[in-house]
């Protein structure tokens, strides 16, 4: 198992290496000065244009530029803020939180709902059941977020008034953070209704949010548990006389759960650019509308910084996902 974990963490910093060159080459081809952005309404000086772009670095050549910025990387330093001028990192942890909180319920949206369907799909393959499953999967795969976003917006918050329409409490509360995740604070806060204020904000941006990857792991699990109900040892079970749940619980899922992880691992990718989204339509203070605001502001080390923290997350959530491999199927590991 060391062996398979050691050659798992060898491809990953090539793979963080590609991500910083290609993070920090195409920030700088966003149109936009953010030298001149920093002097807001003021007319800058050329003088004073110059000074900054040297303290700056960005008057020195772009390979030594990347060079320099790599070796802070390895020293832990991801930049500091143009706008705000505080770390990158103090920034991320500030506000990851909020999107970790909305990312959980999200997936465990996705992953509740998904996988029963499919198991049922595949089990009532081709009748109205499994074409009803199928097909909505295949609309909420098809549908834009910020479209279903708004959707649920005009409904549930404006014609019905049961969601708040943004934001994560509501403005009557206020109580110290104490673990960043705000259904655990409003609990820890003692203040009657908090909770409950907490969960209504968080409902409508779960269902946006894991409307996609819930479609998604539906049929991923109805195609995994189709090729695995047709193999000779879940006959054999049957014709043993084993009870329907045990087959379908034990001998078929357990082997159909494979594929199914590996597309809740890559889901992962799919909840933090859609966070971008979901996040900017329901003013969620996470890192999706902080990367927005950035790029509207040229934040180029906010940018760069954020890009690679969350690259590193979608990398570490695969290396688990190998290792969950390797724990379901030994074989794997070999």
């Amino acid at each position: 198992m060391l062996r398979f974990l050691v050659g798992r963490f060898a491809v990953l910093i090539p793979t963080f290496i590609g991500v910083s060159i290609i993070a920090f080459s195409f920030i700088r081809l966003l149109p936009g000065d953010p030298v001149m952005l920093m002097s807001g309404e003021r007319v800058m000086s050329q003088e004073r244009y110059e000074k900054i772009t040297q303290e700056l670095g960005y008057d020195r050549n772009i390979v030594i530029q990347y060079l320099d910025y790599f070796g802070d990387l390895m020293q832990g330093d991801f930049g500091t803020s143009l706008v705000t001028k505080k770390p990158v990192l103090t920034h991320f942890s500030e506000l990851f939180p909020a999107t970790l909180e909305l990312s959980l319920c999200a997936i465990l949206f996705a992953v509740l709902l998904g996988i029963p369907a499919g198991v049922f799909a595949a089990i009532k393959r081709g009748s109205a059941f499994d074409q009803t499953i199928m097909g909505t999967a295949l609309v909420g795969y098809s549908m834009p977020i910020f479209w279903w976003g708004l959707l649920l917006i005009i409904l549930f918050s404006g014609i019905l008034g049961w969601t708040p329409v943004s934001g994560r409490i509501s403005l009557l509360y206020y109580f110290p953070s104490v673990t960043g995740f705000m259904l655990i604070d409003s609990l820890l806060s003692g203040q009657a209704g908090a909770f409950k204020s907490a969960v209504s904000h968080l409902i409508l941006p779960t269902i946006v949010l894991g409307t996609i990857p819930l479609a998604v792991i539906a049929r991923q699990t109805r195609s995994a548990m189709l090729e695995v109900l047709s193999e000779d040892y879940v006959r054999t079970a049957r014709a043993k006389g084993m009870p329907p749940l045990r087959v379908i619980g034990v001998h078929a899922l357990r082997n159909a759960m494979i594929p199914v992880i590996t597309t809740i691992g890559l889901q992962v990718g799919v909840m933090l650019a859609g966070a971008i989204l979901t996040e900017t339509i329901f003013s969620w203070p996470g890192i999706g509308k902080w990367m927005v605001d950035s790029v509207f502001k040229r934040d180029y080390p906010v940018i760069q910084g954020g890009l690679l923290l969350i690259a590193a997350i979608i990398m570490l959530v695969n290396l688990l996902v190998d290792i969950l491999y390797g724990l379901i199927n030994p074989r794997i590991r070999h």
